[in-house]
This record gives C-alpha cells, structure tokens and sequence, in this order.
C-alpha cells in the first residue's frame, strides 16, 4: 500500500469518524420513547374534508383520539400569547385571510373558519381536555419570526399540568436545542427534509445541507428523527439508524402500500387519507 493511499484512507475514516460524531442523536432517551412509538399517528388529526372535518380541527382530534390514533398537530403563538393549533402561518389556504396567525389575538382568530366548514381554530389547551391522555399526542413546534423562545416557553407551560403522553419536534433545530437545554426530561425530535425542493421559501443552500443530514445533532441531540417519506433513503439518516438505532417517524404517509414498508422498516408512520385499522 503507497504512502498516498494510506494518507487517503486515515483522511477518509478521520471524515466518517467525524460525521458520526456530528450526527449523533441523544443515545439514553426517557423511558416513554418505547411507549410513544407504538402508535401510529393521524397528521392534523384524522381528517377528511369530504366528510366536512378539516385538518387540526376540534373534530379530527376527537375521530382520531376514538380509533386510538395517536395525533399529530401544529402550533403557533398569537399575537396575545395564545397558542394556536394550525399548521399554516399565513391563513390564506386554510382560512381564506392573507395574514399570518401570528399577527392575530385568540378574539380575532375566533371570527375565522377552517376550509370553508364550521370549525374554527383550536387552542392547544382545548386539545388537551379533549384527548384528555386516550392516546399520545406528536407536537410540532412552528416558530417563526424569531419567536422560538417564546412558543417554547409557552407550549412546555401548558404541557406541564397535562398528564398524557406526548413528544414534540419542529424543523427548527434551534427548538429542539432549546428542549434539551431547558426541558430535558421530554422527548424531543427533529423533523427534516430536502428544504430547497419541497419548501417554497428560499432557504439558504448551506443550511438545506446541514439540515437534511443530520449534522444538527451534535448541538441539538434529538431523540428521533421525523425525515420526509420521499427522502427516507437519506444516508446520514441511515447511517444514524444502522449506528444508534435511532427512532425515526415518517410523513406524511397516504397510502398503504407505503404504510406497509414503513412498517416493516420498524419507523413510526405519520399518516393521512386513509385508515391503517382498515388493511
């Protein structure tokens, strides 16, 4: 072997070496882990607006908390501090009002209706007494303008009183590294996917590349990864599956025959447009 090749080869492995550092997540994740991935998960509830029930609505809680499907939903902070569950910053799909949700209080909000049917927004706290712990809850974190410090505090606030099962992931790695500075006890996830392609804002370059593979971890160590359906082949993601056995969730999956391989895969399936309980 020439002198050259074993150069290249220590540079290689010192670079494996290095990535496997980076992408780490938390190895010794609270006990409730076990219990919170047994379940599969309705995204934005178990909606179907054919049948008049949209999505993150008061009623696509309930259906899904009455088939035993754990819930997954969105939450933003008002202007007056309310926490608001919906997925959209800007209101103009789901409400018709070209404004973001941030910008209103919870009496403002009350005024407008989700896809044209009757329901309204919900407060978290709302969701909280109807589910009232029947089957766990998948909080998704959505920050925007800098406020991350703020929805943070407010949603660990509300969720201390509460006796159900739950975990909380966002996009936004500094979320997560807020929950493990300050809230270590939860269960925390960090959701990912190929930003510049599948987002319409123009995210930086760098940031999509760090992002997608994992490389986040080191700062933020989440205890699962939540990584797009269409990108599950990720080698970072892989990489941290094959190394750590990291929990890994996948959404949104709308069909069985992919709910089927996740299955099999041993992920958590996020789920929308069908009923597993059904196959």
């Amino acid at each position: 072997m020439s002198h050259g090749f074993r150069k290249l080869a220590v540079l290689a492995g010192t670079a494996l070496a290095g990535w496997a550092i980076l992408i780490r997540p938390r190895t010794r994740s609270p006990k409730m882990l076990d219990d919170l991935r047994k379940y599969d998960y309705a995204h934005r509830g178990f909606h179907d607006i054919e049948k008049g029930i949209p999505e993150n609505s008061m009623e696509a809680f309930r259906r899904a908390a009455d088939r035993g499907f754990g819930i997954e939903l969105d939450v933003h902070i008002l202007r007056d501090g309310t926490l608001a569950v919906i997925h959209d910053s800007n209101l103009k799909r789901l409400c018709g009002a070209d404004r973001a949700v941030e910008e209103l209080t919870w009496e403002e909000a009350q005024t407008l209706r989700l896809q044209g049917m009757q329901e309204r927004i919900p407060r978290l706290e709302e969701v909280l007494r109807l589910v009232k712990g029947r089957v766990p809850l998948l909080i998704e974190i959505k920050p925007e303008a800098g406020n991350q410090k703020a929805l943070c505090e407010a949603v660990c606030r509300v969720l201390r009183s509460y006796g159900g099962m739950y975990w909380i992931e966002s996009f936004d790695p500094r979320v997560v590294a807020w929950l493990k500075r300050h809230e270590p006890g939860l269960v925390r996830g960090q959701l990912l996917t190929y930003l510049r392609k599948n987002e319409t804002r123009d995210f930086p370059a760098l940031l999509d590349f760090l992002l997608r593979n994992l490389l986040t971890n080191w700062w933020s160590r989440p205890d699962f990864i939540a990584y797009h359906y269409e990108e599950r082949e990720n080698p970072s993601l892989r990489l941290c599956r094959k190394l750590y056995r990291v929990c890994q969730a996948d959404w949104t999956i709308r069909t069985p025959e992919q709910y089927q391989k996740v299955k099999k895969d041993g992920s958590v399936a996020i789920f929308e447009h069908f009923d597993p309980k059904a196959l």
